[in-house]
């Protein structure tokens, strides 16, 4: 089992609900342009506000970014059935939620990533994004399955970050659009429902009102909403 299924199999048993979206404020000069938006009801003026103050912000560096994408793609890539964790805007997500947490969120991950770039260059003499694919496997594999047997000290804060990073992009993943389709996840499906069966309606003594059968049980009018009058006297 690969961990794209190993992801969807802990996810299918919790929550698949609707996507947080957002959009990342812009630098000087630049036009602002919406990644994703904010769905303009349900909010009270507190809570506007507030958007409005996060999304005016910019925390994580070009630099930071590029890491947190590359970190996306190897957690989260693209295959021939599901998009990626970059093209579900999960790095954005990340932008987001960093704002809108941040005593949980801004020093573990920009800390999480100042080490990644510590240790490479260590290792490889320079920062995780310079390094090939299989040198970030290297690292990544070290922090995100730690030899528990001969735990390495110097990886505690690596192991640490990952943990979080990972969870973050999961969730901003599985409660995107893409995300949500690659659970198949159906959501609340209205059956058809034709009223209550005759010989039900006959054993109770019941009967539908000829005139409102049509219009309550008349399945190609679904998707109609139903008008009143000023008296509340059904009109359609």
């Amino acid at each position: 089992m690969n961990r794209r299924e190993s992801f969807k199999n802990i996810l299918l048993g919790a929550v698949a609900g609707a996507a947080i979206t957002t959009q990342v404020g812009c630098k000087p000069g630049e036009e602002e342009t919406p990644l994703l938006e904010l769905p303009a009801y349900g909010r009270t003026p507190e809570e506007k506000k507030h958007d409005a103050e996060v999304l005016g912000e910019t925390f994580f560096s070009e630099h930071e970014m590029a890491t947190i994408r590359v970190i996306c793609d190897i957690i989260l890539p693209a295959t021939p059935t599901a998009a990626s964790a970059i093209e579900a805007e999960v790095p954005e997500f990340l932008e987001f939620i960093v704002k809108d947490l941040p005593t949980y969120h801004e020093l573990p991950l920009r800390g999480g990533l100042m080490w990644l770039d510590s240790e490479s260059s260590l290792r490889f003499e320079k920062r995780f994004i310079e390094c090939s694919d299989t040198q970030q496997i290297e690292i990544i594999d070290d922090i995100a399955y730690p030899d528990t047997d001969n735990e390495k000290p110097e990886l505690a804060h690596g192991i640490r970050f990952f943990e979080k990073i990972r969870g973050l992009i999961i969730t901003g993943y599985y409660t995107s659009k893409e995300g949500i389709k690659d659970l198949d996840y159906k959501g609340n499906i209205p059956n058809v429902w034709d009223g209550v069966p005759q010989d039900v309606l006959d054993k109770h003594g019941m009967s539908y009102d000829k005139d409102w059968l049509p219009k309550f049980v008349d399945q190609s009018k679904r998707e109609v909403i139903a008008a009143w009058d000023d008296d509340m006297n059904l009109i359609s």
